[in-house]
């Protein structure tokens, strides 16, 4: 990772909560070309959600720096915490990312009540995800969507059975057929360069874990809907008004 992402993720206009970086770096298969993704959350002073003018609920930025391409989404933090009770995992895997770029006490916060925003119909994100990723890969016989279609599946799988949200594949790799650390080592090279295998080789695979992930979905001991709420609530308001040293 660049050493100036702290600086990049500064640049936004509002305080942050967090950044930290997503995408294939997140996933455990960047390419040399990859670009880096940063989300995070930045929070809006009162008088720019009390009043008649709102500010941005989501900020986004595209750049170049040194040859590399930055990506930067954030969302405010009331939208970014309504994002969390619902079945949305990617804002669970940017919370979670163990790639921190800027922190905050509100952050820690956040993360400690991810476990009460899990619910099992989590997997039901995972699984529209890979089908997306899927007919993707069958289109274009890309091996980036081909490795996230695998991810995903895998992601939901462990997420159904552990209550754990881990997205980088390489943690996976039990999970899944022998090939996939070939393919990873394969996307090294290009981040869009074709795959090794065609989808006729691998659509068998995709099935049947498709197929595991729904059973996991049916059998997990998760909850049916969150339960962090009153919490999450409770976060947004402190911070708001207090500021992030003050929540």
């Amino acid at each position: 990772m660049p050493g100036w992402l702290p600086e990049a993720a500064a640049a936004q206009p509002y305080p942050l909560v967090f950044a930290t970086v997503s995408g294939a770096h997140l996933y455990g298969f960047p390419s040399e070309d990859s670009d880096v993704d940063l989300r995070g959350v930045h929070v809006l002073p009162p008088e720019e959600v009390a009043g008649l003018r709102q500010g941005p609920g989501t900020l986004s930025r595209v750049w170049d720096r040194e040859g590399v391409e930055v990506d930067l989404v954030t969302h405010d933090l009331a939208k970014f915490c309504g994002l969390l009770l619902r079945r949305n995992g990617y804002v669970l895997e940017q919370l979670l990312s163990p790639l921190v770029v800027a922190t905050s006490p509100a952050h820690a916060e956040l993360a400690a009540l991810a476990p009460a925003c899990l619910t099992r119909h989590h997997a039901h994100h995972y699984l529209g995800f890979a089908r997306t990723q899927w007919r993707l890969f069958e289109r274009s016989g890309e091996l980036k969507p081909l490795l996230y279609t695998f991810r995903v599946l895998l992601t939901g799988v462990h997420l159904m059975r552990t209550g754990e949200v881990v997205a980088d594949l390489r943690e996976l790799l039990p999970y899944g057929p022998p090939y996939l650390a070939e393919l990873i080592e394969a996307k090294r090279a290009a981040e869009h360069g074709a795959a090794p295998v065609g989808a006729e080789a691998v659509s068998g695979d995709v099935a049947a874990l498709t197929a595991r992930l729904e059973r996991e979905r049916d059998a997990s001991a998760l909850p049916e809907r969150a339960s962090a709420e009153d919490a999450l609530h409770d976060l947004v308001v402190r911070t708001r008004l207090g500021g992030l040293t003050g929540s």
